[in-house]
């Protein structure tokens, strides 16, 4: 290590304990630690362009361990990513590009949100399976179109959760070699020393799962780190854990202890952690002229980098150009219109059959017509119908398939989605039952946070599940998907609403679709169709104003029209409505909701096959709703069904109640 490079080490370390300490919150300790080995692959090993830092095959870069923003926020800052002294002196402020944790689409560089640990690793196995998938798409002789790492920092914290030991446990599986993770291995957690509740080898647990395993005893030595990585580079049939011992907080006076974690430094201390590093720069916030020349010499072999590439794409689109088509389609390509206007994509048989049998079958419809559409399922793909025909099977032998094998490990199934939707031109899709969103639900959460729109198919989705029992029957669920914000849950009646369902998601450009989907045959209803991309709608009137209305989403939509249509031969006027997302009626304007909602009627009555929270929104202070708050129990579904009141007989009593007759 030259001494420019030491003092740009040095400057990633001050200017994160100053941004710190002026923010008076955040974690200096992983910062000033990681610095040589961040330093280390941004300068000597990662491929990148900070003048363009969408350049599609560039590599990725992830802080999985995302407390430590500020070594990134100095990273981007220092190698001309567009953040300013000022954006770094504004760290965790109102409205600022540096917020606590890394933000995905906030601020330039970012590749992923990441803070609840072990995420980013999982998102990390997403990216490789994506870089492996199009490399094997796209890649010809000669033409390297897609051809670059997954770099993950991460932490003993995020060798502890359970999502990145899933999603580490399919990358070896999956002999993913071009993903390399640095392991800041610095024994130190909020409580203090890792001894207390984490003696484990994580070396031996990666070996164990098929990864290819190396230490650096020094982790201030960039020569060291340089060395590690480039041997990781060179293993190309299974991912890499280089374990790199680090002391938290380096040359502070709170080196090596829990408190340099999560905590400023304090004023004196930062001063203390100058001298010691011999700082000798008494303005705040400084980047020497040295290190500024520096790293422009970097960024311009990124952009020669990325000339050279965009040099040989040209040629690529000469020689290719129906794939060099596809490759820009795959970005771009818009299918709304396409399917909107598809005659056979909404139409289906009459006969009877379950929501999750009707997704299969809307699925590999959609197989034939989005050729980028990839995914599968936690180890249930014949049980929730969500495998591709003709599409193969992905895996260490073969990447060109398009259905994956999660296993299973549904946290990791919903966090490697993610990295794959954050990745770009794949639309990827999960399966489980829907009883088990409740292990994935931090990476759905994660999904809406970042605009990310992947597709989550949950089946088996009420006391419709019969036998299993409470275990694996939803109570609660639509209720906690439902209260997600910027995410939408799709919970169709029967075969052409599932298509509008497959139809949302598979348009969204922004948003996660979770398909809610039956176990048990539905019947399918002739008014049923394109009108529910609206979220809800008018499936059966008397023509006059209402007395009462029926409303229901799902395996109850039946129920409630058959009790409509019997309550209308006894002069009563009904409307029935079907609501399979709350979220798009509420997305539509204020007359079409009045259109199906009249405000004036105030008898209502929901019929859900799930927990009644939420539901009063709809139904009022006048209302009511038959739903389940309480856990099922073992027994056949119709049985069940008859005992929690999903009958027409008890939805008809319900009516009459609330109309006084």
């Amino acid at each position: 290590m030259n001494n420019v490079e030491l003092l740009t080490v040095n400057t990633i370390r001050i200017l994160s304990a100053e941004a710190v300490q002026k923010a008076n919150s955040g974690h200096p300790g992983l910062p000033m630690g990681a610095a040589p080995m961040a330093y280390t692959l941004w300068a000597r090993n990662m491929k990148h362009n900070p003048a363009n830092p969408d350049w599609d095959n560039r590599d990725r870069f992830i802080l999985s361990a995302g407390h430590g923003s500020m070594l990134i926020y100095s990273l981007l800052h220092l190698f001309g990513y567009g953040l300013t002294l000022d954006d770094l002196k504004n760290f965790r402020q109102l409205d600022s590009l540096t917020p606590g944790h890394p933000e995905y689409g906030h601020t330039k560089g970012v590749e992923i949100t990441t803070g609840p640990l072990g995420q980013g690793l999982a998102n990390a196995v997403g990216m490789a399976i994506a870089e492996a998938y199009l490399a094997e798409k796209f890649n010809r002789p000669g033409y390297p179109v897609v051809d670059h790492y997954t770099y993950v920092l991460a932490g003993d914290g995020c060798m502890m959760e359970g999502v990145a030991s899933e999603a580490a446990s399919l990358a070896g599986t999956l002999g993913l070699g071009k993903l390399i993770v640095l392991y800041d291995s610095n024994n130190i957690t909020i409580e203090g020393s890792t001894d207390l509740a984490f003696r484990e080898d994580v070396r031996k647990r990666f070996e164990a799962y098929g990864w290819h395993t190396m230490l650096v005893e020094d982790g201030t030595n960039i020569d060291y780190i340089d060395a590690a990585i480039k041997a990781a580079q060179a293993v190309k049939d299974r991912p890499s854990l280089i374990e790199i011992k680090t002391q938290i907080g380096y040359g502070s006076p709170r080196q090596g202890m829990a408190s340099a974690h999560g905590e400023p430094l304090g004023a004196e201390n930062v001063l203390a952690t100058k001298k010691t590093l011999g700082w000798d720069y008494t303005e705040e916030f400084h980047v020497p002229d040295e290190v500024k020349a520096h790293l422009e010499q970097i960024r311009a072999e990124g952009r020669k980098a990325e000339d050279e590439w965009n040099k040989m794409m040209e040629a690529y689109k000469k020689e290719y150009p129906e794939l060099a088509a596809e490759w820009e389609a795959w970005k771009e390509k818009d299918y709304s219109e396409s399917l909107l206007g598809d005659e056979d994509f909404w139409s289906y048989d009459s006969k009877a059959d379950a929501t999750r049998n009707s997704s299969g079958t809307v699925l590999n419809k959609l197989a034939a017509r989005i050729p980028n559409l990839i995914g599968g399922s936690a180890d249930l793909a014949p049980s929730n119908k969500s495998y591709m025909k003709n599409k193969g099977d992905f895996s260490k032998e073969d990447r060109s398939g398009a259905n994956l094998h999660f296993g299973v490990r549904e946290h990791a199934m919903a966090a490697i989605a993610n990295g794959m939707a954050a990745y770009g031109r794949l639309r990827p899709y999960v399966a489980t039952f829907f009883v088990f969103s409740d292990y994935m639900k931090p990476s759905m959460r994660l999904s809406a946070l970042m605009k990310l729109p992947v597709t989550y198919i949950l089946t088996h989705d009420s006391i419709g599940v019969g036998e299993d029992g409470p275990t694996h029957q939803p109570v609660e669920h639509l209720a906690a998907l439902r209260s997600i914000p910027n995410f939408i849950v799709f919970r169709p009646c029967d075969a052409k609403e599932t298509a509008a369902g497959w139809y949302t998601a598979m348009t969204r450009k922004s948003t996660p679709t979770a398909l809610i989907l039956t176990r048990q045959n539905l019947p399918q209803l002739e008014m049923t169709g394109r009108d529910a991309l609206r979220g809800a709608y008018v499936i059966l009137d008397s023509g006059k104003k209402p007395e009462i209305i029926l409303m229901a989403s799902g395996s109850e939509v039946h129920l409630v029209y058959e009790a409509g249509k019997q309550l209308m031969e006894r002069g009563i006027a009904v409307r029935v409505v079907s609501m399979p997302s709350w979220e798009l009626f509420e997305e539509q304007d204020e007359n079409y909701r009045e259109s199906v909602l009249p405000s004036d009627v105030a008898k209502r009555l929901a019929v859900e096959a799930g927990a009644s929270f939420g539901w009063h929104k709809y139904t009022g202070l006048q209302g009511d709703v038959i739903s389940i708050d309480r856990f099922g129990e073992s027994a056949p579904a119709g049985l069940l069904f008859k005992k929690y009141g999903f009958t027409v007989e008890n939805v008809i009593e319900k009516a009459l109640k609330l109309l006084n007759k």
